[in-house]
């Protein structure tokens, strides 16, 4: 079973339909989101668009839920400021952003054993937590029993990575953070997203139990740079996608 996993695109379509070619072109079995679709860059609409239409399972993020209660008006449609990519939201994106879930949990029997996926933008706890890959190792153990997880799959940091911790009881935990497709924060301005692997052979507790794979694809930076120095938002966004922090 091969899962791809996703997150904080950011409205940059420019990165999202790169990723979409390089996951086209490979043999996967699931597509699952981790959330923050919007905000950062002028595309929301079309990629909440193609999310739909894939029918992607898609969780909340942290910057999909800014858009609840959000009133746009023409004035604000021209106002300089980090809201303005929230008021570029159409009525049927902004639906579409209030019914998506917290979490997505998915269990699997491997060789007659469960195996317990968990999804979640920031932790399991709150959509704004980060869990890092130097975080706690007990609260992430902590987090991981309350959820009855053996693999943690987050986003929110913009930061890949794939940790892996173990129990009390001597089983192996992995944690896996899926990066940035539209804003990478760790240096490299490629996009990323994962692949897991889920390997039938392999009894629950082995640390090969799962396969995890970052994938990394270069985009056009500039025109999605030039597109934000284009807007109304803040000048900045275009130096962060440019110098990925």
């Amino acid at each position: 079973m091969k899962i791809a996993l996703f997150s904080d695109i950011h409205a940059n379509l420019q990165a999202f339909e790169e990723m979409l070619a390089d996951l086209d072109s490979r043999p996967i079995d699931a597509v699952y989101c981790l959330g923050d679709l919007v905000g950062y860059n002028v595309w929301p609409n079309e990629i909440i668009s193609e999310m739909q239409r894939r029918k992607v399972p898609c969780i909340a993020g942290n910057h999909d839920v800014k858009v609840n209660g959000l009133i746009t008006t023409a004035t604000s449609l021209k106002e300089p400021g980090k809201k303005y990519a929230y008021h570029l939201i159409d009525e049927p994106g902004r639906k579409y952003l209030s019914t998506l879930p917290a979490h997505i949990k998915l269990e699997y029997k491997i060789d007659g054993q469960r195996l317990n996926i968990m999804l979640a933008h920031g932790s399991t706890r709150s959509i704004d937590e980060y869990v890092l890959i130097d975080t706690n190792e007990a609260y992430v153990l902590e987090l991981m029993e309350e959820a009855n997880a053996d693999v943690l799959c987050v986003g929110h940091s913009h930061k890949p990575y794939h940790r892996v911790i173990i129990d009390g009881k001597g089983n192996k935990k992995h944690i896996i953070n899926t990066g940035s497709v539209g804003k990478p924060k760790d240096g490299n301005p490629k996009g990323c997203y994962v692949l897991l692997t889920i390997e039938p052979s392999v009894s629950q507790g082995s640390e090969d139990i799962v396969a995890v794979e970052f994938i990394r694809f270069d985009y056009n930076i500039e025109k999605a740079a030039k597109a934000i120095e284009d807007s109304p938002l803040p000048i900045e966004f275009a130096d962060m996608l440019r110098q990925a922090k």
